[in-house]
């Protein structure tokens, strides 16, 4: 079980909440292609986050996301070309790295799908998680795994703390 962290080239883009769609489309394709299961994800404008579990015997997750990347690319127009991304056929939508860790054990795997749930307050998109509609937090109320008031409402808290 992995979590990974994948970022658009252009940090200030929207890409991925303009192009949902597109994403939701190429994901599934390649799940079905390439079966793992998703245990948590959040797609925010320039970056998602998701937690990933693969078959027995197959930790070939590498893989996966460049279908992904390079299906989600395939047909939007990319980021100025370098002579490193023309060699490597990238369009510079994506940065070539993400981050990756392995979940070792019930506790770490808690934390990181907090983290995910989480993210959309964390950035600012949202006061309350249930408000952003692109993450797995719904469907873990849906299933009773989480109450729908979860993470609170971070309007609840605002103010001034001596800073």
């Amino acid at each position: 079980m992995f979590f990974f962290t994948v970022v658009l080239a252009d940090r200030s883009s929207t890409l991925l909440v303009d192009q949902v769609d597109r994403l939701r489309r190429i994901y599934r394709t390649v799940q079905q292609r390439r079966p793992f299961e998703t245990i948590a994800i959040c797609i925010l404008p320039d970056h998602l986050h998701a937690v990933w579990l693969l078959p027995e015997d197959d930790a070939d997750f590498s893989s996966r996301w460049n279908l992904i990347k390079g299906g989600f690319s395939r047909g939007l127009e990319g980021g100025p070309p370098s002579m490193s991304k023309l060699k490597k056929r990238e369009k510079g939508i994506w940065q070539r790295r993400y981050w990756e860790h392995t979940i070792r054990d019930d506790a770490d795997l808690e934390r990181h799908v907090d983290y995910i749930h989480f993210n959309p307050v964390k950035h600012g998109l949202v006061t309350r998680v249930r408000d952003w509609s692109l993450s797995s937090f719904h469907r873990y109320v849906e299933q009773g795994d989480l109450p729908v008031d979860w993470g609170g409402d971070m309007r609840d808290i605002a103010g001034h703390f001596g800073e």
